[in-house]
This record gives C-alpha cells, sequence and structure tokens, in this order.
C-alpha cells in the first residue's frame, strides 16, 4: 500500500521533471491534467518536448480489445524512451487488468480508478523497483470524486462533472473499471468554472461517463447544473458531452435553446437502430424514444449540430437487424455518426448471446455507416452556407491556416492571424474546402 501524503519527504519532487500520456475519452484528458496539477504543486515540473522525464504517468482506456493493445504499446514506448524514469499506469485499463500491466517491465506502479487522482500519496522514493506496485479498490468500493479540468490544445476547456455509471450495458465494460455514478457539486463545479475564467478559457465542454445521470452523489439535478453554470460570467459558450436520449430531457432542450451561453450542439449515443438489437444491448430507451428526441432538438433548435454514436457488429446483430438500423439512422434528422466496431470485452453479459457476427461483416457494415455519416455531414454543412456565425479559433497553425467551430459546431477555417486565436469573432460560413475539410470563414 501506498505512503500517507503527510510522512513523504517532499523534498524527492524538488527539480523532478514528469511526462503524460493520455488514451482515451476526453475525461481520461480532464483526469490527467488533474493529476499534472497535484505533482505541479508538489513540486515537480512537466518535462519539455525531448526531454528525459523523472517521473512517466500514463492514463489508459479499455473500451475495446484495440485499446487494450494500444495501452501496452505506448507503456512499452514510454518505457523504452525514459528508461531510468518512474512509471505510473492508471485508468480504466489499470482497474481491470492490473496484474497485466504489472507484468510489464519497467511498469513501477499501477494505480486503479479510486487511486487515480490521489497519485502523490503513493509515491515514495521514486526508485525503480524490481516488481510492480499495485494498488486498486474493488469497483463497488469506488466513491471518491475529484472535479478536473483540462484545456486541450484547441483552446477548449473539458469539465469533468460526473464519473461511473450504473447501466450495465451488456456490451460494455465501463461500469467495471469505473465504478458507480457520482458526481461534484454545483458548488464546486462552479468554482472550476471561474477557475477557467481566470485562466483565459473562453469554452467548456462538460464530460463525464453518464452526465445525465448527473446528481446521484449532491442529491442535485444536471438541469439545476446547466442553470448555475450558464450565470458564470466570463465563459462564452458550453457543450454537453455525449449525454444518454433517456436522460437528455424536453426540459434541457428547452433550456438550450434559451439559455446565453449554451452551444446548440447535441451529442447522443443510438448505438443502434433496431429495437430488437437495443433490447439485447440492455439500452434504457427504444428507437421512438431517439426519434422524439431528435425531433424537438430540430423543433427548438434547427441549426443545432446532433452527433450520433452506433455500434456495429454487436452479438445478435442479424443482417436484417442491420438494415433495419440503417433505415432508421438515414431518416432521422442529425449531422454526424461516430462508428464504433463491437468488441468483445470480458466479463459482459453480451458474451452469453449466441449469434456472432465475423470481421468481414463488421468492416463492409462500418463502411455503410461511414458512408451515410459522410453524407449527412455534407448536406449540414451545405444548409450552413452563406449564414453567419460566432466561431472560436485555436491555436494550432497547419501551413498558413487555422481553424475553429462555430456555435453549432461546423469547422470553419481562415488564413492564421495570431489576433484571431481565442477569440470568438463574428463570420459568414463559406465554401466547404476538401483539403482543410472545413468551411471558410469569410469576414
Amino acid at each position: 500500500m501506498g505512503t500517507i501524503l503527510g510522512m513523504i519527504d517532499q523534498s524527492i519532487f524538488q527539480n523532478k521533471t514528469a511526462s503524460y500520456y493520455t488514451l482515451g475519452c476526453k475525461l481520461n484528458f480532464a483526469e490527467t491534467s488533474a493529476i499534472g496539477r497535484q505533482l505541479l504543486h508538489a513540486g515537480v515540473t512537466r518535462a519539455r518536448k525531448g526531454q528525459k522525464a523523472d517521473i512517466c504517468v500514463i492514463n489508459t482506456c479499455s473500451v475495446t480489445e484495440l485499446a487494450d493493445k494500444k495501452g501496452r504499446q505506448a507503456i512499452r514506448k514510454v518505457i523504452q524512451e525514459n528508461p531510468s524514469a518512474f512509471v505510473v499506469v492508471t485508468g480504466c485499463y489499470a482497474q481491470l487488468k492490473p496484474d497485466d500491466i504489472a507484468a510489464i517491465e519497467g511498469v513501477d506502479l499501477v494505480l486503479g480508478a479510486e487511486q487515480k487522482l490521489d497519485v502523490v500519496k503513493y509515491l515514495d522514493d521514486l526508485q525503480k523497483k524490481d516488481k510492480s506496485e499495485v494498488v486498486t479498490s474493488k469497483t463497488n468500493r469506488i466513491r471518491s470524486f475529484v472535479p478536473s479540468v483540462s484545456a486541450d490544445d484547441r483552446t477548449r476547456y473539458f469539465l469533468k462533472v460526473q464519473d461511473g455509471c450504473d447501466y450495465f450495458c451488456s456490451f460494455c465494460t465501463i461500469p467495471f473499471a469505473r465504478g458507480r455514478s457520482r458526481n461534484g457539486s454545483i458548488a464546486d463545479l462552479v468554482q472550476q468554472a471561474r477557475q477557467v475564467v481566470e485562466e483565459g478559457g473562453k469554452e467548456i465542454v462538460l464530460t463525464g461517463v453518464n452526465i445525465g445521470d448527473y446528481g446521484h452523489t449532491t442529491k442535485e439535478s444536471f438541469i439545476d447544473l446547466l442553470k448555475a453554470l450558464d450565470e458564470v460570467d466570463g465563459i462564452e459558450r458550453y457543450r454537453i458531452s455525449s449525454i444518454e436520449p433517456n436522460l437528455l430531457t424536453d426540459e434541457i432542450i428547452d433550456f438550450v435553446a434559451s439559455s446565453r451561453r449554451f452551444a446548440p450542439h447535441f451529442h447522443m449515443p443510438l448505438q443502434a437502430g433496431s429495437d430488437a438489437v437495443l433490447r439485447l444491448m440492455k439500452r434504457k430507451y427504444d428507437s421512438a424514444l431517439f426519434r422524439h428526441k431528435v425531433e424537438k432538438i430540430k423543433k427548438v433548435l434547427p441549426h443545432a449540430f446532433i452527433g450520433v454514436d452506433v455500434i456495429v457488429g454487436v452479438r445478435g446483430e442479424t443482417d436484417a437487424y442491420f438494415e433495419e438500423s440503417v433505415a432508421f439512422i438515414r431518416s432521422l434528422d442529425f449531422s454526424q455518426l461516430h462508428v464504433f466496431t463491437y468488441s468483445e470485452r470480458p466479463g459482459t453479459q453480451a458474451l452469453q448471446i449466441d449469434y456472432a457476427v465475423d470481421p468481414k461483416t463488421k468492416h463492409a457494415r462500418s463502411k455503410v455507416l461511414l458512408d451515410l455519416s459522410d453524407e449527412k455531414l455534407q448536406q449540414f454543412y451545405a444548409s450552413q452556407r452563406g449564414v453567419g456565425r460566432k466561431v472560436l479559433f485555436e491555436h494550432t497553425k497547419r501551413g498558413q491556416k487555422m481553424h475553429g467551430f462555430t456555435e453549432n459546431y461546423v469547422k470553419l477555417y481562415a488564413d492564421y492571424d495570431p489576433h484571431f486565436v481565442n477569440r470568438i469573432l463574428d463570420v459568414q460560413v463559406g465554401a466547404y474546402d476538401e483539403e482543410e475539410m472545413a468551411m471558410k470563414a469569410e469576414f
């Protein structure tokens, strides 16, 4: 077990550097940022690019088999590039398969979901170990919640408002990796948003595992959180990240339509357009409810961007069910699909379903939906041409161009101008450029 923070000789952190590596979702990025701030407070600075680090922290993902593989590759690469560094591995893969990670030569410390945001507590002398130390908690005992916020290279901030999930969908390991649903208080999260204002941030994306389920821990509600954040002066935009359709209430949609700061941008996981497959997945809604949510959004916010998640090739998805899914998805007025190929995960209920889809069929189905996504996105972009919008330009310079997003998530480009960075500007949406994969911002 790790050392109590008060007993640690703080001098071990002086003049030490750390590198951070994050795989997976935006929630992971927010948590890595929180770990970085904790180490910085202890005296550890971030290693410069190309500099050998004294401490390496790798935050992993385990949503698919491929994610596990990428995690192992990343760990080995980091160890190879920083052979003398003290290597800490955390995240979902670390929670689910700590012994697999501990077996990798060069890993010093494996921390589970409960321990990752208290990393300093488990660092002793920072000396390389002959055998990895593993500190995890059983999933049902994971109770802690630490608000965390991160900035990416795109000027957006990601604010973690909720963690864990109580849904136990048949295909998913996340409840086992992150524990039960829990959240921060509205007061704490409002304070985090104010900190973003102090740092000069203009846009915050609200993240979580199941953000619509917000409120379990504090007996508050998601809509009240949105209303409180909407009052924070200095934040120009909020975006709600992926939210379950059964938890995206009509009240929330109406609030976004009337709010000062919440963007007309929604992302909902559909996963399948066949009710039979949704039942096999143990989802909490049917296709009729999903259609209602899309229609409701388009009624009060006709220009809203709607992103939709789908999974192809789950167990039980026959050819007929897939065709049913495609027909349903095609009939929806959405903007873009995020297509995921089903990956079998150990310990999930889906493994009990008899009919398995072969890899070739999964690939073909994925292509059908990706083509449909391209078609829908082009239609949505075409509908925005000539319309006046507000764009937040990002730091990144690609060649002589810079990019940014409108309030309704249309990607725009312009000739690079340092004065445009992190500013929200009024523009007109011009023509689409294939090379830039964006529409032209016209001033």
